[in-house]
C-alpha cells in the first residue's frame, strides 16, 4: 500500500452483503493477507447459528478478541484485510481497542430483499437466511465508515476502495498560519496521511501549502493545495477537515465555502478560539446538511502545537469517534500516558471549556506579575526575583513559572531584557468573553474579571504617566517575607481554580453539558498554558468535589495560608503597591466565608425605591415582602 502506515482494512455489513468477495479481491489487488472472520468463530457458535439462533453479546466477546488479536499482530508488520460483520458499535470497540489508528471501515449494504436474494443463492454457509432479519435490526452503521452500496459491481467496488486508500488523504487541514503549520507537521509525524490548503492570495498568500510542504521532511508525503475543490476531492470520505483560521467571519466563510463541496457524514473541526454560542449556531447549520462540527479548543501555543497540544472538542460524541484517533494521537500526554484530549460535551462545550482555560490563565498570568512587582518594589533585581521564584518551583510548579523565570534571566547587553518591555499588555478577547460568561451565569468569578481589567488599565500608558505625576506619593520601603509571598501566591491560585472550576460546574448545569471536570483537570496537566503541579492535584480532588474550597485537603491549606495572603495584600495596600489578582482573592475569600452579609442593604434600597422586595429571615415560606419606606 500506498502508505507508511500498516491497515487493517476491516470489510463489514450484514451476512450476504458480499464480504468475503470484497475482502479477497481486495487483498489481492494491495497484495496484502485476507482473513475471514468467520473462519475464527468457535464451532459452538457456528453449531448455534446453524440451528438458527443469533448469537447474543456473550457469544461474539471471545470471537472479537480474537479478532482484535489477529489485527493487531498483522499491523505490527503489514497491512491486512478482515472480513467480518461487525454489526454493533460495541463490537467495533473491541475489535479496534489499541489499534485505533490502524483501522479503516468499509461498510457494504443493501436493501433486505437484495440482499435475502443473494444468501439464497449461496450454499454451504452455516448461517441460515431465518437469521437475516435479526442482523439487518443489529446493525449500528458507524459514521466512520467507507460506504458503499452493494449495486456496484465487485470489482467496481474494489477499484473504489482501493483508489480512496492509496490516493487520498486521511486527514485535511485548512489554515497554513502559526499554529496551523505546527499541527499540521505533528499529523504527518504521525504518519496520517495529510492534506493541506491555504487561501491565495495574489502578491500577498501565494503557494503557502506547496512552500510550507518543502521545508520540512516529514511533510514529503503529504499533499498541498490553493484550490479547495481539489483539496476535498482529495480526501477520504467521510471527510475529516480541521480549520485553523481567524475566528469569526473568517471561520463562517470558510464553511460557506466547503458545504456544497462536501457530503453526508463529513466532519468540520474548529480549532481556533471560537465563541461557544457561534460553536453551537455553526453545528446546527451542518446538521442542516446532514453534516457534523465539532467545536475543538487547542491550548499550547506554537510549540505545544507540534509537539502535542492540549485538545478540548466537543459537538455531536457520534462524529467524535471518527476524529478522535488523529486528535488524541497527536495531543500531549499526562503523567499516566493518557492524551490531554477527552470528548468534552454536545453544544458548544469545547470552545466554552478553551474559553474558561483562558480566563484561568490571564489569571495565573496576572498573579506572576504582581509577585514580580511586590519583589521589584523590595529593590530585588531580575535575576533574584527569578532565583526566588526557581526556590517556589519545588513545592507549586507550572509551565508560567518556569517561562516566567526563564523572562527573567534573560539579558539584554548588561541588563535584562524585561527591563526594556513597555508594561501595555494586549488580549485576543476571550478573556473578555470569560467575564461576560461568568455575569451571565450568575457566578462570582472574580479574579478573572480582575486580571482582565489590569490589562486594559496598563494599556492607559499615557494617562498613568500623567496620573503618577499628580498622586505621587512617598517613597515607602516594603518589607516582604518571600515565604508569606509564597503562601499568598499559592492561595491565590487556589481561589483562582475554585472560581474556574465553579464556572465550569455552572455552565454543564446551565447547558446540560454533563461535564466530567475531573477529566478536564486531567487534559490540563500537559500541553496547555496553565499544566502545572497543583492541576494535577485537582485530578483526584475534583472526583469528590466540585467545589474545591469545601475539600477537606484544600480546607486545611486554605485556613493555613490565608493569615499570609492577608499580611501581604495589607503590606501592598500601605505600600500604593498594585495587586488587583491578589487583593481580590482576599476579598472573594471574606465574603464566600460570611454566613450573614451586606447584601441585606442592597435588596432593602432596591426595594425602596424600585418595589423590589425582599425575603425575610423569620419568614422561612419563602413569600417576598414589600415596605412602603417613607410611612
Amino acid at each position: 500500500m500506498n502508505s507508511n502506515k500498516q491497515l487493517a482494512i476491516f470489510i463489514m455489513g450484514v451476512s450476504g452483503v458480499g464480504k468475503s468477495t470484497i475482502g479477497k479481491l481486495l487483498a489481492d489487488q494491495l497484495s496484502i493477507p485476507f482473513f475471514d472472520g468467520d473462519d475464527y468463530h468457535p464451532e459452538a457458535n457456528k453449531k448455534k447459528m446453524a440451528n438458527g439462533h443469533p448469537l447474543n453479546d456473550e457469544d461474539r466477546y471471545d470471537w472479537l478478541l480474537n479478532l482484535n488479536k489477529l489485527a493487531k499482530e498483522q499491523t505490527c508488520h503489514n497491512s491486512c484485510v478482515i472480513a467480518c460483520s461487525a454489526l454493533k458499535e460495541s463490537y467495533r470497540n473491541l475489535l479496534k481497542n489499541g489499534i485505533e489508528t490502524n483501522i479503516k471501515w468499509v461498510l457494504l449494504y443493501g436493501s433486505f430483499d437484495q440482499v435475502l436474494s443473494r444468501i439464497k443463492q449461496r450454499t454451504g454457509h452455516f448461517m441460515p437466511t431465518s437469521l437475516l432479519k435479526s442482523q439487518f435490526e443489529t446493525l449500528e452503521k458507524p459514521i466512520e465508515a467507507l460506504k458503499i452500496n452493494i449495486r456496484e459491481t465487485p470489482q467496481n467496488i474494489t477499484t473504489y476502495i482501493v483508489n480512496e486508500l492509496q490516493k487520498k488523504s486521511e486527514f485535511g487541514i485548512i489554515g497554513l498560519g502559526v499554529m496551523g503549520k505546527s499541527l499540521a507537521r505533528n499529523l504527518a509525524s504521525n504518519n496520517f496521511r495529510l492534506s493541506m490548503f491555504n487561501r491565495h492570495v495574489p502578491k500577498i498568500e501565494e503557494d503557502v501549502a506547496k512552500t510550507f510542504k518543502n521545508e520540512f521532511l516529514e511533510l514529503s508525503a503529504a499533499t498541498a493545495f490553493d484550490d479547495l475543490s481539489a483539496f476535498v476531492n482529495s480526501l477520504q470520505t467521510p471527510r475529516k477537515i480541521l480549520l485553523m483560521v481567524n475566528a469569526g467571519k473568517p471561520v463562517d466563510a470558510v464553511i460557506e465555502s466547503l458545504i456544497p463541496l462536501l457530503a453526508e457524514d463529513d466532519v468540520i473541526i474548529d480549532g481556533g478560539n471560537s465563541h461557544y454560542k457561534k460553536t453551537q449556531e455553526r453545528i446546527d447549520l451542518l446538521a442542516n446538511h446532514k453534516m457534523h462540527f465539532i467545536g475543538a479548543g487547542v491550548s499550547g501555543g506554537e510549540q505545544g502545537a507540534l509537539k502535542g497540544p492540549s485538545i478540548m472538542p466537543g459537538g455531536d460524541a457520534d462524529a467524535y469517534t471518527l476524529v478522535q484517533p488523529y486528535l488524541e494521537t497527536i495531543a500531549a500526554k499526562n503523567k499516566k500516558n493518557e492524551p490531554c484530549c477527552t470528548y468534552i460535551g454536545s453544544g458548544g462545550s469545547g470552545h466554552f471549556i478553551k474559553m474558561v482555560h483562558n480566563g484561568i490563565e490571564y489569571v495565573e498570568m496576572q498573579l506572576l506579575a504582581e509577585v514580580y512587582f511586590i519583589l521589584k518594589n523590595t529593590g530585588k533585581s531580575p535575576d533574584e526575583i527569578a532565583t526566588i521564584l526557581e526556590s517556589w518551583s519545588t513545592e507549586t510548579n507550572s509551565y508560567l513559572l518556569e517561562i516566567t523565570i526563564n523572562i527573567l534571566r534573560k539579558k539584554e547587553g548588561n541588563g535584562w531584557l524585561i527591563d526594556h518591555i513597555l508594561d501595555t499588555s494586549g488580549n485576543k478577547g476571550t478573556g473578555n468573553w470569560t467575564t461576560i460568561a461568568t455575569a451571565e451565569l450568575g457566578m462570582p468569578s472574580t479574579l478573572i474579571p480582575a486580571s482582565l481589567f489590569a490589562r486594559y488599565l496598563s494599556a492607559f500608558k499615557e494617562e498613568r504617566i500623567e496620573i503618577s505625576q499628580v498622586y505621587t506619593s512617598e517613597n515607602k520601603e516594603l518589607a516582604i517575607d518571600e515565604r508569606e509571598l509564597l503562601n499568598a501566591y499559592h492561595l491565590a491560585r487556589i481561589v483562582n481554580h475554585h472560581q474556574g472550576f465553579r464556572l465550569l460546574s455552572q455552565a454543564s448545569v446551565a447547558y446540560d453539558w454533563h461535564l466530567n471536570l475531573s477529566e478536564i483537570a486531567s487534559i490540563w496537566t500537559n500541553g496547555c498554558i496553565i499544566r502545572s503541579t497543583l492541576m494535577e492535584a485537582l485530578i483526584d480532588i475534583l472526583k469528590k468535589d466540585d467545589n474545591l474550597l469545601l475539600n477537606d485537603t484544600l480546607v486545611s491549606q486554605v485556613k493555613t495560608l490565608k493569615p499570609s495572603l492577608n499580611t501581604i495584600v495589607s503590606q501592598c495596600i500601605l505600600g500604593d503597591v498594585p495587586i488587583p489578582c491578589l487583593s481580590e482573592a482576599v476579598n472573594f475569600l471574606n465574603g464566600y466565608s460570611t454566613a450573614n452579609s451586606s447584601a441585606n442593604i442592597i435588596q432593602a434600597q432596591r426595594d425602596y425605591f424600585g418595589a423590589h422586595t425582599y425575603q425575610r429571615v423569620d419568614d422561612m415560606s419563602g413569600t417576598f415582602h414589600h415596605t412602603n419606606w417613607e410611612e
